[in-house]
C-alpha cells in the first residue's frame, strides 16, 4: 500500500501542509511514522479522508476563486471493474472526477484505491462559475 507524507498530502488535498498537519495533530487522518521518523498517512485512509473533505465535511479554510485547468492530480478513491469496461473515481481537492475506461487501461495502469493519479479533462464547452 502507498503512503504519503504530510506534504504529498497537502498538495492531493490543495490545502497548505500546515493544514495538513493540524487535521493529523487532531486525529481526523491517522499517521504512522517511517523509519527515518517522517509521519506518511496510509493511501486508503488519504483516500476515505478526502472523499469526505469533498463531501464538505471537512474544511477550514475557504475556496479559491479559479478557473481549474484540464489537469487533476488527486487519489483514487474506488475502481469498479467488470468485464469489459471500468470505473474509476479520483478526489482532487475538492473535486471528485469519475472516468469510464476499459478494464484493460485500469490493469495495465495498475489503478488501485490509495494511489496518487491525474485526471485530465478535455472539453469543447466549458463553463465557469464563480460563487
Amino acid at each position: 500500500m502507498q503512503s504519503y507524507t504530510i506534504g504529498q498530502a497537502a498538495r492531493l488535498l490543495g490545502v497548505s501542509p500546515d493544514t495538513a498537519r493540524r487535521w493529523a495533530d487532531a486525529g481526523r487522518v491517522a499517521t504512522h511514522r517511517d523509519d527515518g521518523g517522517r509521519r506518511l498517512i496510509d493511501g486508503k485512509d488519504l483516500a476515505a479522508f478526502s472523499v469526505e473533505m469533498g463531501q464538505g465535511g471537512i474544511g477550514e479554510e475557504e475556496a479559491s476563486y479559479t478557473s481549474a485547468r484540464n489537469a487533476f492530480p488527486g487519489i483514487v478513491t474506488a475502481v469498479k471493474v467488470g468485464d469489459v469496461a471500468a470505473q474509476v473515481e479520483i478526489q482532487a481537492g475538492p473535486h471528485r472526477l469519475v472516468s469510464l475506461l476499459t478494464r484493460e487501461a485500469v490493469e495495465e495502469l495498475g489503478l488501485e484505491v490509495g494511489m496518487q493519479a491525474t485526471a485530465r479533462v478535455k472539453s469543447t464547452s466549458v463553463h465557469i462559475d464563480r460563487t
